[in-house]
């Protein structure tokens, strides 16, 4: 392990601001120090704050991390997680919900934690009452991934659009996105993979006021090279993230090895 947070390269592609660390341990730790100073900062001048999370195992050493940042008034955070499987038992381990629980909520005093419900005959009055919530107050921080097929969230290529008039809506997966969850080690097999998951919109994702996307890992590597130098289009929904104002990506030399082969 590289003792060091510092990035190998820092660089900017339109507005998104990109650095890359040696691992995705020293990638875990940049950024949930970089969390940790927006949550204090934003603290300093406001009552609460209000955030969401991404569940994926590419985000274990950046919860990790998290979890152990100093100073944070966790009391005064509201968190929310950003997509979840239908259909699965409430005790799945593979619930989003429950692997957030397990790596972060329960780790630290958050004020308040919203769970996306999982039933798959309640769906539609999930979405509805989930965007409810978001409509409540401004998101503040929103801690994402990007999927192997670049999705982000669970907006997926083929049902992805940037101006979608929804904040949460019922998704198909596909077949890339089923597949990355039996490589992550997540379920045995394709068969135990849900079909249906409920998302947080794109536009959803980026009415977060700072974005902070953590992707390490070689099998990312694609998605990061399109979402960084490709046409931003919903065929590459992590390529929206290029227009974002204040958004951060983190990769490690795995996942930027692509991109950085083409700058040579």
């Amino acid at each position: 392990m590289n003792a060091s947070a510092n990035p190998v390269t820092t660089l900017r592609i339109d507005r998104l601001h990109v650095g890359i660390y040696p691992d995705r341990e020293s990638l875990g730790r940049a950024a949930a120090a970089e969390v940790g100073e927006m949550l204090k900062a934003l603290l300093a001048r406001q009552s609460s704050v209000r955030m969401v999370f991404a569940a994926a195992p590419s985000q274990n050493e950046f919860l990790t991390s998290l979890s152990r940042c100093d100073g944070v008034a966790w009391n005064k955070v509201t968190a929310l997680h950003m997509d979840e499987y239908l259909g699965l038992e409430g005790d799945a381990p593979q619930l989003f919900a429950n692997f957030l629980r397990e790596r972060i909520f329960r780790r630290v005093p958050f004020g308040r934690v919203h769970y996306i419900n999982p039933h798959l005959d309640r769906a539609v009055e999930e979405c509805r009452r989930y965007s409810a919530l978001l409509r409540e107050a401004p998101v503040d921080i929103v801690c994402l991934g990007i999927g192997e097929n670049g999705h982000i969230a669970f907006n997926e290529p083929h049902v992805a659009d940037f101006k979608d008039p929804s904040l949460v809506k019922l998704v198909d997966l596909d077949s890339q996105s089923r597949d990355q969850q039996v490589h992550d080690k997540c379920f045995a097999r394709l068969e135990d993979v849900p079909r249906k998951a409920v998302t947080l919109t794109i536009p959803a994702l980026l009415s977060g006021r700072s974005l902070f996307i953590i992707v390490p890992g070689k099998a990312k590597a694609e998605a990061v090279h399109r979402a960084l130098c490709g046409e931003i289009e919903e065929s590459c929904p992590a390529s929206i993230l290029r227009t974002h104002a204040n958004a951060r990506l983190f990769l490690d030399t795995d996942s930027a090895s692509k991109y950085l082969a083409t700058r040579r």
